[in-house]
């Protein structure tokens, strides 16, 4: 269905009060119009009779009242068909100023055969009845056309603005939505790669433990299970509390010890009270994985990861010694974090790298935040 496609027909015997609903917004439509109509003839009739010396009430202005209600009621319902039909075409295209002055061109040619009839048989034909009295019916005749014209096109520009906004905001809202829907796939992609990837390491070092040292491998195997247990509790959840997610982190360090044991250095100096913070589910997963897939260490050159704070950042910083042999980093995983902050904050996840170190600062979310509008997303 396009941006454009009627709502359903609802029949009057089997759904009377989608019908009576229906029939509303049709009321409500015309009222509105028939408001406006009203005070565009008040006004103009003020204009032409400034020293107000005819009455306001006469055949007369009855007549260019009801002519003016049928014409413009007319030229409105013709401006909306034919703006609707240029959009049901495509959705897409907009109405852009080529578009504007083809809809104009199209309904000023269909009003003003419409215009010179009406007023040509008043003038003409029907000027004792309506009591229109002119010395000069020829000009009269043009006067009453070119102002019909003037306002009807003033009426159908104001009608494409009114429409232009319109289709901007549901472009707007609809690459929201999309933008949206990408960021939730290239989310469940990236935990899709952690997972086996951090399963298979995981279960090649519990088969050396269960030969080497078998209460560490019990103690290794409660971990991973703990580590298992938070990703499929948390899977189709975006956020989670802070201290859930460092609870987690934790198993995750103890198991990263016990792999890479002298190589590897994970120091936690959290200052702040993680129950009133949230954070993207399963983000310093993700910052850790690519610290240890990106980055060579041993016994002998140790990689060291710091994970602080301040007031404003939660940040993960680790040695940098980028391996010789790695690929070439798409940052799909530092992207998808940032786009993902973005929806809660308008403050940016920052990255660095300097004096030999790669940091990434995450900003800190109180856990009453609300998903905002991510505006530069579109840009």
């Amino acid at each position: 269905m396009d941006l454009w496609t009627k709502g359903p027909i609802y029949p009057t015997i089997f759904m009377p009060t989608g019908f009576m609903m229906h029939i509303g917004l049709i009321l409500k439509k015309m009222g509105f119009r028939l408001l406006v109509v009203t005070m565009v003839f008040i006004v103009v009739k003020s204009i032409i009779d400034s020293d107000y010396s005819d009455p306001f009430f006469t055949v007369t202005s009855f007549f260019y009242y009801v002519s003016g209600v049928i014409f413009f009621m007319f030229s409105w319902e013709l401006s909306d068909r034919i703006i609707k039909k240029h959009l049901r075409d495509d959705p897409y295209k907009g109405l852009g100023w080529v578009a504007g002055v083809q809809i104009l061109g199209k309904t000023i040619g269909a009003l003003l055969p419409l215009f010179a009839i009406g007023y040509y048989l008043a003038l003409f034909h029907f000027a004792s009845v309506l009591d229109l009295k002119s010395q000069e019916p020829w000009l009269q005749f043009r006067m009453d056309f070119s102002r019909a014209a003037l306002i009807a096109t003033i009426l159908i520009l104001c009608n494409l603005f009114y429409f232009s906004g319109q289709v901007k905001n549901r472009l707007h809202t609809r690459m929201l939505k999309l933008e949206k829907e990408v960021l939730a796939t290239n989310y469940k992609i990236l935990k899709n790669q952690i997972s086996p990837h951090f399963l298979f390491n995981s279960l090649h070092t519990l088969t050396s433990l269960m030969y080497e040292d078998r209460d560490l491998a019990s103690d290794f195997t409660a971990r991973l299970a703990s580590c298992y247990r938070y990703i499929l509790d948390n899977q189709d959840s975006d956020l989670t509390s802070l201290d859930k997610e460092l609870s987690f982190l934790d198993s995750f360090i103890f198991m990263m010890d016990v792999r890479h044991q002298t190589s590897l250095s994970i120091r936690m100096e959290i200052n702040l009270a993680p129950n009133t913070y949230v954070i993207p589910t399963l983000t310093l997963q993700m910052l850790m994985e690519n610290a240890l897939k990106h980055n060579s260490f041993s016994d002998k050159h140790p990689m060291e990861v710091i994970i602080s704070n301040d007031h404003r950042y939660l940040r993960i910083s680790n040695t940098l010694r980028k391996r010789n042999d790695a690929h070439s980093s798409t940052q799909l995983g530092l992207e998808n974090i940032k786009n993902r902050f973005s929806f809660y904050t308008t403050s940016p996840v920052l990255i660095e790298q300097r004096n030999g170190h790669f940091t990434v600062s995450l900003p800190l979310l109180k856990k009453n935040v609300e998903q905002k509008s991510p505006l530069h997303l579109l840009t």
